[in-house]
């Protein structure tokens, strides 16, 4: 049963996909007038076989860490995003585009003439945000894997958030500064590919509650015999798991490099270069700053507090903030360095050979 229901979750988001998919490639052939645009749907068409292979190779009818769905999902909306936006900066370019083969295509496609008769622009744009709102639906349908429900209730909830920033890329390609400045443009289509690609990573995913652990995964045994974090196994695992960064670390450090990081620069530049200045810049660009700084510090307190390193490791991140000492402070410190170095002499000047 359980596995029935999976097929059906892993068919019905893959079919949301593919007939967004299918939309965004047919506006990008009505543009351009040339059919070869429709191998675009080569990403979509290989959304069959992918979850053929997902169900027959996983247990949960879901990868652990990437997701080939989204991936090829997106393989075929990101370049068909490219081609309708740079159309619309040859409009606003006065670049002369054909409309005679649009007509021919049209008239084998049954759809309403008000459809067909929207902007230009409102098209790419309603395109653009039906995507991000894809992307949360089918994740959401799709199988959830080794994932709890809390786990993928906050992914859902991070997907939703990365969308709204993403989004306001395309907001500044409306500014008179940058409307026809193609290489701003194509730079912020990058940086929009770029941020895209956390999706199909599920890094994203929060760690289980401190003394649980994730489903199927193995035990570790601290050295002294007990439990660490609710996980037992080998003896070297331990030393092994915290030599690494934990996978909250890796997900900061990747929305950080994907998304916000480079998502600042840009507007930075567009905000003192171009003089881009709104009140929807100046929020945003505020809103990655602020970011930016929470997440390195969470990067710097999750690898301070990570299982296994005790008190050593807080005593290390402690000694990295720096802190002013009041004179008796100082005084103190130095005072437990000294008794600390002393003891071995302490120890080996101790009359021992009375108690034999």
């Amino acid at each position: 049963m359980c596995r029935v229901l999976n097929f059906l979750l892993a068919l019905l988001s893959r079919f949301l996909f593919t007939i967004h998919g299918v939309v965004t490639v047919w506006r990008v052939v009505t543009v351009k007038g040339e059919p070869l645009y429709w191998l675009l749907l080569t990403g979509v068409a290989l959304l069959g076989l992918e979850m053929a292979v997902t169900i027959k190779c996983t247990r949960n009818a879901e990868w652990k860490w990437f997701s080939p769905m989204v991936f090829l999902y997106l393989s075929t909306v990101i370049p068909s995003i490219w081609f309708l936006e740079l159309s619309l900066l040859q409009a606003k370019l006065h670049v002369n585009v054909s409309s005679g083969p649009q007509l021919s295509l049209l008239a084998h496609i049954p759809i309403t003439a008000d459809l067909v008769q929207l902007d230009p622009e409102n098209w790419a744009a309603g395109l653009e945000q039906t995507m991000l709102i894809v992307l949360v639906l089918g994740r959401w349908l799709s199988p959830k894997g080794d994932m709890s429900r809390d786990q993928l209730s906050q992914l859902l909830m991070v997907y939703i958030g990365l969308g709204a920033d993403i989004l306001d890329i395309f907001d500044t390609f409306k500014e008179p500064e940058v409307k026809t400045n193609r290489v701003i443009i194509i730079v912020g289509l990058a940086l929009f590919s770029w941020a895209l690609m956390q999706f199909p990573l599920v890094l994203t995913q929060t760690s289980p509650p401190k003394g649980q652990s994730q489903p199927g995964s193995p035990r570790e045994e601290s050295p002294s015999g007990g439990n660490v974090g609710g996980v037992v196994g080998s003896p070297g695992a331990l030393s092994s798991f915290c030599s690494c960064c934990s996978s909250e670390v890796w997900s900061l450090l990747l929305t950080v490099g994907l998304q916000d990081g480079p998502f600042l620069f840009y507007r930075l530049y567009l905000m003192i270069r171009e003089q881009v200045l709104n009140q929807l810049m100046i929020f945003f660009t505020c809103k990655n700053i602020l970011i930016v700084l929470l997440e390195v510090y969470r990067i710097f307190v999750v690898q301070c507090e990570q299982p296994g390193r005790g008190i050593e490791g807080l005593e290390r991140c402690a000694a990295m903030v720096p802190r002013c000492l009041t004179d008796e402070e100082d005084e103190e410190r130095r005072r437990r360095k000294d008794d600390v170095n002393n003891l071995p002499k302490r120890i080996s000047a101790f009359p021992l050979s009375k108690y034999h």
